[in-house]
């Protein structure tokens, strides 16, 4: 996707402690950068996720992710994670991911974060607060 098609990113930093001893970013890192990017989207929204697990007693749990890597990310390098809801099920949102170099248009690597809404008493998916769709869904428009 091209940076246009998102409406929100959140900038990192890479640190010494996230490479590996080929000099680039660990790939399980990028995990890492993923949840905070979401969990910065949702507050951009905004969305207080710690009031929705309080109130609910249901929270989100990850069900799949898949990462491509395209090119790599060194250390200090500054990179732009970019966030936009893909699908809104019943139960489930699917987050489009694509990080991009500060100021940069070649994408480093891509993503995608599948998240089951899940009452935690039974562990069994339940539906997503309609807040929190109806937020999506100003954000990022129809077609999701």
């Amino acid at each position: 996707m091209a940076k246009s098609e998102f409406k929100f990113s959140f900038s990192f930093r890479v640190r010494y402690a996230e490479t590996d001893a080929q000099g680039i970013v660990f790939f399980a890192h990028y995990l890492t950068y993923f949840d905070t990017a979401i969990n910065e989207y949702l507050r951009d929204l905004p969305y207080n996720y710690i009031e929705h697990v309080k109130q609910t007693g249901t929270d989100f749990h990850v069900v799949k992710v898949t990462v491509e890597f395209f090119a790599p990310s060194h250390f200090d390098d500054e990179i732009e994670v970019y966030v936009r809801t893909g699908r809104i099920g019943r139960t489930s949102l699917t987050f489009f991911i694509e990080i991009f170099p500060k100021n940069g248009e070649t994408t480093l690597v891509k993503g995608e974060v599948v998240w089951v809404n899940t009452d935690q008493k039974t562990y069994k998916s339940v539906p997503l607060p309609e807040a929190l769709v109806v937020k999506l869904g100003n954000k990022e428009g129809e077609g999701i």
